[in-house]
């Protein structure tokens, strides 16, 4: 009887460590979620915003009716400067231009973690034009044309990323001339 007794203040003994440990952990990644903010002032919303305001689509652009991606690396420091911009690739070149300058322009928005001196980041925009509302083959044609055209920039070797953050896409829209 002493036995059982003792075997089963064993199992609640092991119970009521295994719950506590389970709440400690619990709370330990609460705190851990509680550090990890959005690191552009504002948030997300703020961002996208910011950037479709900021991104100016240069005449060269709705000309040749370009559209693509650009994935850029950034590096910001304490006080949320851009320091470095990387370009990882980009559908064409010509999309790259508007894309860097609207970065640039972001200089103290950026927040990075308390412990870092620098923190990288991975940004993708899609530029695609608002398709008209009738369409016309001379378009699909022009279109196509910028596609055989276009300079992509690849990356042919392999790219350390060590601690990153991936942001969310911007997409920018443009509308062509009438």
């Amino acid at each position: 009887m002493k036995a059982q007794k003792e075997t089963q203040g064993n199992k609640f003994f092991i119970k009521g460590g295994i719950i506590i440990a389970l709440f400690l952990l619990t709370s330990v990644y609460s705190k851990a979620q509680d550090q990890l903010i959005f690191p552009f002032q504002g948030g997300v919303t703020i961002m996208n915003r910011f950037f479709k305001d900021s991104l100016t689509v240069s005449p060269e652009i709705i000309q040749k009716k370009a559209t693509g991606t650009v994935v850029l690396k950034f590096t910001a420091d304490p006080n949320g400067n851009v320091k470095k911009i990387i370009i990882y690739y980009a559908d064409d070149y010509m999309l790259t231009t508007p894309v860097i300058e609207a970065l640039k322009k972001s200089n103290h928005k950026w927040i990075i973690p308390d412990h870092e001196k620098l923190h990288d980041f991975i940004i993708s925009f899609t530029v695609n034009f608002n398709p008209p509302a009738i369409e016309s083959a001379a378009l699909a044609k022009e279109v196509y044309r910028y596609y055989k055209q276009r300079h992509p920039i690849v990356s042919v070797n392999q790219v350390p990323i060590d601690d990153v953050t991936l942001l969310p896409t911007i997409q920018v829209d443009y509308n062509l001339p009438q």
